[in-house]
C-alpha cells in the first residue's frame, strides 16, 4: 500500500493521467483510502502545487472532496496553487467550484485572505469577490477580516479595492456587510481604523468608519495616535480631528433622514387608505336601490299632506330624473363635490410621496405599477358614485396624472441637486465619495 502511495505521489508530480489510471486498476480503492485520512498530501494537492491543470481537473472529477481536505500544513489544494503562483490553476478550480474561495486553511485563512496578504493582483481579488461575495465576511482565528489583513501587511491598494467593493456591492445584505465589516473588531478589539492608525495608512480615501469605536484597552484610534511619538503623524491627527465631529454630524443626519422617511411613509400610507375608504363610503351614504327624483319629492309632499302612502310608476320616470343604486345621496350638493375634490388631491399627493420615498430599483418599479392600478380603482369608484360619463373622468384623470408626473420630475430634480451638493461637501472635506 505504501509503495502505491509513493508511486501515486510521483505520478501527481509529473501530472501523468495515464499512469494514474494504471494505479487505479491495481487498486480501485486507492483514492478512497486517501480520502479517509484527515490530513494528507493528496494527488490534488501535489498536482496543484506543480501547476498540472489537466491532472487537477481530472482529479477534481474523480475526487472533488480532495479540494477541501487540508494537508499536514493545513492548506487546501487551491491555497497551494495560489501560494506557488499558479493563477490560471486557481481560476480553473473556481470555475469548477466557486465556493472554494471560502475554504479555510491554516489559522482560518481563506483564499481571499492569502491573496490580500501575499498577492498584488487586484484583478484576482475582484474575481474572488465576484465568484464568492460571502468570502468578505470570513475571519481568521484572530478574528481578522480581509481588511484587517490588508492593513496588517501594508497592502493599501488591496484595502481600497475591498472597501470600494463593499460600497458598490448590491447583493443581498450588502448594507449590513458594509456597516458590520467596517466596524468589525479583531481579538484585540481593533477595528480597521485602529489598525490603519497603527500602520500609518489612514489616508486611503475610502468610505467613512466610526472613529469613536474603542478596542479592548478602551482606546479609540485618536488615543492610539496620541501615544505614538516616534513618528510624524500630524497628517493622520488632522484627518482624525476633522473626522470626529463630521462623522458624528453625518451619522446623526443620516439617522434623522431615515427616521423622517419612515414617518412620512407611515403618514402617506395612512392618507391613501383614508381617502380611498372615503370614496367607497362617501358622506351622506349611497342609494341602495334605483329611485326617481320626482318620486322622492312627491313622497315628501305626500307626507306633508298627511298621506301615508304614495304610489308612483318607476317606468314613467324621466331617465334624467333617475337615481341609480350605488350613487351618492349628496351628489347634488356643493359640499359633496368640494369633498370629492379635496379627497382626490390628498389621494394624489399621498401616492406621490410614497413614490418618492420608496428606494430606487425593482421595488419602486413594482410600486409604480401598484399605484397605477390603485388609481384605476379610485377612478372607477368615482364613476360609480357620481354616475358621470366615462370620458369626463378619463380627461380629469389624464390631467391629474400629467400634473403629478410634472411635480415628481421637479421634485426629483431638486433632490438630485441636493445630493450633488452634499456629495461635493463630503468630497471637499476629504472623505472620498459621497455617502448619498
Amino acid at each position: 500500500m505504501d509503495e502505491r502511495i509513493e508511486r501515486l505521489k510521483k505520478v501527481s508530480q509529473c501530472g501523468d493521467i495515464d499512469t494514474l489510471y494504471m494505479l487505479i486498476q491495481e487498486d480501485a480503492y486507492l483514492l478512497e483510502h486517501i480520502d479517509h485520512v484527515p490530513f494528507f498530501d493528496t494527488p490534488l494537492h501535489i498536482a496543484a502545487s506543480m501547476g498540472h491543470i489537466l491532472f487537477v481537473m481530472e482529479m477534481m472529477r474523480l475526487k472533488p472532496s480532495f479540494a477541501r481536505k487540508p494537508n499536514p500544513e493545513g492548506l487546501s489544494p487551491i491555497h497551494l496553487a495560489l501560494i506557488n503562483g499558479h493563477i490560471e490553476m486557481v481560476q480553473w478550480l473556481l470555475q469548477v467550484d466557486g465556493d472554494l474561495v471560502c475554504v479555510k486553511g491554516r489559522e482560518g485563512m481563506t483564499l481571499l485572505h492569502h491573496a490580500v496578504a501575499t498577492n498584488d493582483n487586484l484583478d484576482l481579488l475582484s474575481e474572488f469577490l465576484s465568484v464568492c461575495p460571502n468570502s468578505i465576511k470570513n475571519v481568521t482565528i484572530r478574528n481578522e477580516t480581509a481588511l484587517h489583513i490588508a492593513l496588517k501587511y501594508n497592502k493599501l491598494e488591496a484595502f481600497k479595492l475591498l472597501v470600494g467593493w463593499l460600497g458598490k456591492n448590491r447583493s443581498k445584505n450588502a448594507m449590513f456587510w458594509e456597516k458590520t465589516i467596517l466596524k468589525w473588531k479583531d481579538n484585540e478589539g481593533n477595528t480597521v481604523l485602529h489598525v490603519a492608525v497603527v500602520s500609518h495608512l489612514l489616508a486611503w480615501g475610502g468610505e467613512t468608519v466610526n472613529v469613536n469605536l474603542k478596542n479592548l484597552e478602551g482606546k479609540t484610534a485618536w488615543d492610539i495616535l496620541q501615544e505614538q511619538t516616534q513618528v510624524d503623524n500630524s497628517e493622520i491627527k488632522a484627518l482624525l480631528r476633522d473626522a470626529r465631529p463630521f462623522n458624528v454630524f453625518m451619522s446623526s443626519y443620516t439617522y434623522f433622514l431615515y427616521e423622517k422617511r419612515n414617518a412620512l411613509l407611515v403618514v402617506a400610507v395612512l392618507l391613501v387608505s383614508v381617502t380611498y375608504q372615503a370614496v367607497l363610503n362617501p358622506p351622506g351614504g349611497l342609494w341602495q336601490e334605483d329611485k326617481c327624483k320626482c318620486d322622492t319629492v312627491a313622497h315628501k309632499a305626500a307626507q306633508k299632506a298627511g298621506r301615508r302612502h304614495y304610489h308612483h310608476n318607476k317606468d314613467d320616470c324621466d331617465p334624467k330624473q333617475k337615481l341609480k343604486a350605488g350613487t351618492a345621496i349628496g351628489l347634488t350638493t356643493f359640499p359633496f363635490w368640494l369633498f370629492l375634490c379635496c379627497n382626490s388631491v390628498i389621494f394624489v399627493v399621498a401616492n406621490s410621496i410614497i413614490y418618492l420615498l420608496v428606494p430606487v430599483g425593482y421595488i419602486r418599479a413594482s410600486f409604480v405599477a401598484l399605484i397605477i392600478y390603485l388609481w384605476f380603482c379610485y377612478i372607477a369608484s368615482l364613476i360609480v358614485i357620481t354616475d358621470a360619463p366615462y370620458w369626463t373622468f378619463c380627461l380629469v384623470s389624464f390631467a391629474i396624472v400629467l400634473y403629478t408626473y410634472t411635480v415628481l420630475l421637479r421634485a426629483f430634480s431638486i433632490w438630485t441637486n441636493i445630493r450633488r451638493v452634499l456629495s461635493a461637501l463630503w468630497t471637499l472635506l476629504g472623505k472620498g465619495p459621497g455617502p448619498l
